[in-house]
């Protein structure tokens, strides 16, 4: 008998240790399912800048496939940035991505006060341990564009209507104008600035004023101010460049080539370098090379048929152009490393 209750005893606390084990993984596995969390944190609601929108499409096909929840917060101004980055590291997301210069000081404040965790910005630098920055080499479509513009004008007179007059628009202005020159040593170069992000009726005005001078490739880089340089253009019959996304769609008689950033692109890769563990802080950048950026009807196709003003000859002298620096033996320059 007394073997008999040893035995049960025995049999008791196998049981018992089997259903702790059970239970322990049961609780490992929440607590795994728990951590695929990423939190997308915009500087301003979606809506405003294709640049935003896009972003969060390529978020959100990342998430999906990678098999993370994804959650994405929109700021409704510059203000609530900080506060939407402490949210998110509250709610306990393990990667906390945000966007722009808007976000830099926002981001270097709370991710100074959470070295623990797991941050990522585009579109800009963050230079803190636990932060990954990742940039684009705007430079090398802007220069494509410049040579196209340079390539294309008729009157020897292109322009640029910028957003502002910072360190970072160089990446445009003067890659712009470089491959302007490389194409079209005799054209003219106007470039204004607007001085904000979000001034269509600024830009109208600035890119009739470049129409005046003979200008008859103006090209926009002022973000929403895009839009008032596509109006202009309209009404007097220059033509024009979008940015960041297909634009040419919005107006194919006069918005002829669209330089393109694909915040898309880097969102997935950024979530998919995260799935996978080679998520690393630091800096990286994507260019031609990695299809990071490019330009409509030479890196990728357009629903919107090639424009006259351009024509196909164009587009073969600037694809060779882009085979040139995506192979090495062209350099467009970093302005912001000059």
């Amino acid at each position: 008998m007394k073997k008999l209750f040893m035995f049960i005893a025995l049999f008791t606390f196998l049981l018992a240790g089997c259903g702790a084990n059970e239970s322990s993984n049961s609780a490992g596995d929440q607590k795994e399912e728990k951590a695929k969390k990423i939190a997308l944190v915009l500087p301003e609601k979606i809506g405003v800048n294709p640049f935003f929108q896009q972003m969060d499409d390529g978020a959100k096909e990342a998430a999906e496939e990678f098999g993370f929840e994804l959650k994405t917060i929109e700021s409704t101004d510059h203000s609530a940035i900080e506060e939407n980055l402490r949210v998110a590291v509250a709610e306990g997301y393990d990667l906390i991505i945000t966007s722009s210069f808007e976000s830099e000081d926002a981001l270097k404040k709370v991710a100074g006060e959470n070295p623990d965790q797991q941050f990522a910005i585009i579109d800009t630098t963050v230079d803190l341990p636990n932060v990954r920055s990742v940039n684009f080499r705007e430079h090398e479509a802007a220069y494509l564009l410049g040579a196209a513009a340079g390539l294309s004008t008729k009157t020897n007179t292109v322009g640029m209507v910028a957003a502002m007059d910072i360190p970072l628009l160089k990446k445009w202005t003067v890659a712009f104008e470089e491959g302007l020159k490389a194409t079209n040593p005799d054209a003219e170069y106007i470039v204004n600035f607007v001085g904000s992000f979000d001034d269509p009726a600024k830009a109208k005005e600035l890119a009739l004023l470049q129409a005046s001078k003979g200008a008859d490739f103006i090209a926009g880089a002022a973000a929403v101010g895009d839009l008032g340089v596509f109006e202009a253009a309209e009404e007097k019959g220059f033509y024009t460049a979008g940015q960041d996304i297909d634009r040419t769609e919005l107006d194919p008689e006069h918005i002829v080539l669209s330089q393109l950033k694909g915040t898309d692109a880097v969102a997935y890769e950024t979530i998919k370098a995260f799935s996978e563990g080679t998520y690393e802080p630091g800096v990286v950048a994507y260019g031609l090379k990695e299809e990071g950026v490019g330009l409509t009807y030479v890196t990728h196709e357009s629903e919107t048929p090639l424009s006259d003003f351009v024509g196909q000859e164009v587009i073969d002298q600037v694809t060779a152009i882009k085979e040139d620096i995506i192979s090495g033996k062209l350099e467009v320059k970093n302005p912001l490393e000059n």
